[in-house]
């Protein structure tokens, strides 16, 4: 089937942690015979710092950031078989979202995909005029990034039809194994970008605990860090690319991953950089959420803390030998359970399924 989606990017990881997702799940797609065609703006210099050319499975069509673009991509929109409005496109995202649930053809399925659902939820939640809310139940599905049944429960108590979680997932081909890098040399590494919702968590279990082992070199990478303060161990890089995330992975003793607060509340949502971690045989430390175990056994596959003492008292009990027995052990989880051809698998029959019903339904 031919399927527009209307996100943020395909082509740019920069201020976009969708982007691996997005690549991962409709290459996929792609892949088992659907045409994609990926609609994005030309806003926060993202094409300034693409990670990658236009793959040869996806037209990509990159739009001026002006209302008069905005209406010129929607029109295309009447083409597809499924159209997708995706969450935090950034720029015009209520009127994509009218756009697409009017122009879409009738007999087209409409769907409302969210990278950050735990966070959409929050916000419609006290604005019973947001046009999401208001319009949620004309979508024909809604999947999600992930947030398990409390997500679910949430959505369809909003109106949804259905919700369906469509978790993060490892692309073998992308993320795997490679030498270490001495640019990435520490005991402990975390890449994120900064944002309100996750610099107090980051404060707490990254930058607590290397103030706790002062002696320990440890490492930030990710947008936004150049003004924060750091105790003096911690060396700041900036923007790493998704062709340098094998090399972050591999390099030190440990990496860490800090979900954002409404993540971290609701549970059930691993971050991207979980998998891409497990998927370079890393060892991984992630904070405590409802639902871990759902994808890594904790002490075997994952070390979970509860604070930035945990995370220091993990490092300080962590050997090289333990650090790749963990890594080992994520990886061969991951690469049975956790893969984007499972994802994709997954999505090609939702589809397929939905988009049966919808025709037979505008027939009768």
């Amino acid at each position: 089937m031919n399927i527009a989606f209307y996100g943020s990017s395909l082509l740019s990881s920069y201020w976009n942690g969708a982007a691996t997702y997005y690549r991962g799940v409709l290459g996929e797609l792609a892949r088992r015979g659907h045409r994609i065609t990926f609609f994005e703006p030309d806003a926060f210099d993202r094409q300034q710092h693409r990670d990658i050319d236009p793959p040869e499975w996806a037209e990509v069509v990159v739009w001026d950031a002006t209302p008069e673009a905005c209406r010129a991509v929607l029109a295309r929109a009447g083409e597809a078989d499924a159209v997708v409005k995706a969450s935090g496109v950034g720029v015009f995202d209520d009127e994509l979202l009218e756009g697409v649930l009017d122009q879409a053809a009738p007999g087209a399925l409409r769907i409302y995909w969210d990278v950050d659902a735990a966070a959409t939820l929050e916000e419609i939640a006290g604005q019973s005029d947001h046009p999401l809310r208001r319009r949620l139940p004309e979508f024909d599905l809604v999947l999600t990034y992930g947030g398990g049944p409390p997500v679910v429960e949430r959505y369809t108590g909003f109106g949804a039809r259905q919700c369906i979680p469509v978790y993060n997932a490892l692309d073998p081909a992308t993320h795997h194994p490679v030498p270490p890098n001495a640019r990435f040399q520490a005991d402990l590494n975390f890449l994120a970008n900064r944002l309100p919702d996750r610099e107090v968590r980051v404060e707490e279990f990254f930058l607590r605990a290397a103030a706790l082992l002062s002696d320990r070199p440890f490492l930030i990478g990710g947008n936004g860090w150049e003004t924060k303060a750091m105790p003096a161990n911690v060396r700041g890089i900036g923007h790493v690319g998704t062709a340098d995330h094998n090399a972050f992975n591999c390099t030190p003793l440990a990496v860490l991953n800090v979900a954002r607060d409404s993540m971290a509340n609701i549970g059930f949502s691993p971050a991207t950089r979980v998998f891409e971690a497990a998927g370079a045989a890393a060892c991984l430390i992630t904070d405590a959420w409802e639902g871990i175990e759902q994808f890594l056994a904790p002490d075997k596959e994952v070390l979970v803390a509860r604070d930035g003492q945990d995370v220091a008292q993990h490092l300080q009990a962590l050997t090289p030998e333990r650090a790749r027995a963990i890594g080992d052990a994520a990886l061969r989880r991951v690469s049975r359970d956790h893969t984007y051809a499972l994802r994709g698998e997954q999505v090609d029959a939702i589809l397929r399924r939905e988009l049966a019903a919808k025709r037979e339904m505008v027939a009768a």
